[in-house]
């Protein structure tokens, strides 16, 4: 009986989870308001190219994990969001080898976004994987 309450409290617990409170949105935001900092120092030639794309994909992280967690009824809606989601991650690492292979950042400033977005990648990988232990199909 009590290993049935606490399956459920997991349940409700999960089914009420705000898709903000996921670690990876957690990380994927911090990811793009540090991206969007650093780009404001970008030269304003590449405003419309390298800055408007860098931080377009970096924030495209997040909307596209908020539009799976919302929609996590429906498994092939949730892991093809996600999926979107780990594409915008690895063009935002492009991007950012880009903006260090033009000198617009240093090493030490692309290796940490770089780490930052790998920890993004495999949480997306582990929630692709595993869409039961977010609630699919039971919203």
């Amino acid at each position: 009986m009590q290993l049935l309450q606490s399956q459920l409290a997991v349940k409700i617990k999960l089914l009420n989870m705000d898709f903000k409170s996921l670690r990876v949105y957690e990380i994927g935001f911090e990811l793009a308001m540090e991206i969007f900092e650093i780009s404001k120092r970008f030269p304003k030639e590449e405003t419309y190219s390298l800055t408007d794309q860098i931080r377009r994909s970096s924030r495209s992280v997040c909307v596209n994990i908020a539009e799976a967690y919302r929609k996590r009824k429906y498994e092939k809606y949730f892991i093809s969001k996600l999926t979107d989601s780990d594409a915008e991650n690895a063009e935002t690492q492009s991007w950012l080898e880009f903006a260090y292979a033009c000198k617009y950042i240093d090493l030490d400033v692309k290796d940490k976004l770089i780490k930052k977005s790998h920890e993004v990648g495999k949480l997306l990988n582990f929630m692709i994987n595993n869409p039961g232990r977010f609630g699919v199909g039971k919203a």
